[in-house]
Formats: C-alpha cells, sequence, structure tokens
C-alpha cells in the first residue's frame, strides 16, 4: 500500500515535444525519498496509553508531517517526522523500561529473600539442651 503524497503520475518525467522540439529534463543526483511521517507508530504508541502523553505528541507531529507533505512542503515534512520518531522512541522507552526494571527488582529481592530465608532456618531449627537455661 503506497501511502506517500504527493503522487505523481507516470509520464511526468518523459520527454515531451513541443512544436517539433525535443525538450529534455537532466536530473542532477539520485531524488532523495519522500519524508516518513510514522502514523501507524504513532497510533499504536497513543492507543497504548502510555505516560506523559507522548504517544499523542508523536501522533500530532505525524498528521502534520503527513499534512506538510501533502502541501508539499517536504523540508517541514522531515522536521515533523523527524519529532514524531523522537517521541515515538521517547514512548516506547517509557512503556518497556519501568516494568523490566520492576520485574528485575523483584527477582533480585526474591532471591534475596530466599537466601536470608535459608539462613534464618538453621537458628530456627537449633536445639537447645536444658542445662544451658539454668
Amino acid at each position: 500500500m503506497d501511502t506517500s503524497y504527493p503522487r505523481e503520475s507516470p509520464r511526468a518525467s518523459t520527454p515531451r515535444k513541443v512544436d517539433g522540439a525535443a525538450h529534455t529534463a537532466l536530473a542532477l543526483g539520485s531524488p532523495s525519498p519522500p519524508p516518513r511521517d510514522y502514523l501507524i507508530w504513532s497510533v499504536f504508541s497513543t492507543l497504548y496509553l502510555n505516560l506523559c502523553c507522548l504517544g499523542f505528541l508523536a501522533l500530532v507531529h505525524s498528521i502534520k508531517a503527513r499534512d506538510q507533505k501533502v502541501a508539499g512542503d517536504l523540508e517541514a515534512a522531515r522536521r515533523y517526522g523527524s519529532r514524531a520518531k523522537c517521541y515515538n522512541i521517547l514512548a516506547a522507552m517509557w512503556t518497556l523500561v519501568p516494568p523490566l526494571l520492576l520485574l528485575g527488582l523483584v527477582v533480585t529481592g526474591a532471591l534475596h529473600l530466599s537466601r536470608l530465608a535459608k539462613n534464618s532456618a538453621a537458628f530456627f531449627s537449633t536445639k537447645f539442651h536444658d542445662a544451658d537455661y539454668d
């Protein structure tokens, strides 16, 4: 599915003859790819409802990037697309890192508590002689 805008007709690049004269267009360098707007990634970031509404900010900048691309301002579309990408990365990090840290803390705490329980079990299983209490 092609989502690049503005769409150009394939006949626009062929040389045309006007009044019998041939006109040729020279391409200077390779054409740069159209700017990306990261709209689908932004929608998923928004739907996940992450903290600080970073997904919503990414969605806003993605829509602005697409609007600028349709309007023909490719430089502004690149700027907005870059900002949308940054907000999406921040939203992904904000969503993934805290649960992973919490999981690490829980596992570390469980290991530490099991080691403490092993050491203290020996203390509670110690049998004292009645002679020790005289």
